[in-house]
């Protein structure tokens, strides 16, 4: 479903990802990892459209992000690291946005904006303006967003930071769900435990390149110790 290849980026005389390529398939969900500075958000902002690559080619669904630039930006939905929400808006005001941006029925919105506004324990504040959420709060109403808008692929730049636990566990279960139907996520984090729990398979980038990718029992026998993935991650960035 997301599709990469040969990907770099040079920032001056700086080369910021060197040949990356990897593959998310359909029901999978992808963990990328990497240290600060490793090229992870430079990558995923290649694959929004953020940034333009110097090389490489992008397929979102089958599209090429550089040449079927309406087709490919209607497969995905991107949550930033930093949520970036219009805050002179209620929650449900921005909600009812998302859902007429995507065209989700009347009757249908309703049933979704119920059990997403539940499941994130977001009821009682759905009428306060964004500009008084706290970072969790409005990292869960643009993950919110993101499960109404429905889209083929979610594509998350540290969608667990300001999350408290039970939060983390919502977050988990939903991504879960969402990938049984036929979708996939493509996301990024520095809480290795969580990509440990979550990912069907891994990617870890560092200093631009990848430098291992598969699922954890091959990154294992890559490294050649049965160790968690802190441990492995330590071993290959060091």
């Amino acid at each position: 479903m997301l599709e990469i290849r040969n990907l770099m980026k040079r920032f001056g005389e700086k080369v910021a990802v060197n040949n990356v390529s990897f593959t998310v398939n359909r029901g999978e969900i992808f963990g990328f990892l990497g240290p600060n500075g490793a090229g992870k958000t430079t990558t995923m902002k290649m694959i929004v459209g953020l940034l333009k690559p110097n090389q490489g080619t992008i397929l979102i669904n089958g599209y090429n992000n550089q040449e079927q630039i309406y087709e490919a930006k209607q497969q995905f939905f991107y949550v930033p690291d930093n949520p970036d929400v219009f805050e002179k808006v209620t929650g449900y005001d921005y909600l009812q946005f998302i859902c007429d941006v995507f065209k989700i029925p009347n009757e249908e919105r309703k049933k979704k904006l119920d059990y997403y506004l539940e499941k994130f324990n977001l009821t009682n504040d759905i009428n306060s303006y964004l500009a008084g959420y706290s970072h969790g709060m409005k990292q869960k109403i643009i993950l919110t967003a993101a499960f109404l808008a429905n889209p083929k692929i979610l594509i998350l730049d540290e969608p667990m930071v300001g999350l408290d636990p039970k939060a983390q566990h919502v977050v988990r279960e939903l991504l879960r769900e969402y990938c049984e139907q036929g979708n996939a996520v493509f996301f990024s984090t520095h809480i290795l435990e969580v990509a440990e729990k979550m990912c069907d398979r891994l990617a870890i980038i560092n200093k631009g390149e990848i430098i291992a990718l598969g699922t954890l029992t091959e990154i294992r026998n890559l490294v050649g110790k049965d160790e968690d993935l802190v441990n492995l991650f330590l071993e290959l960035t060091e």
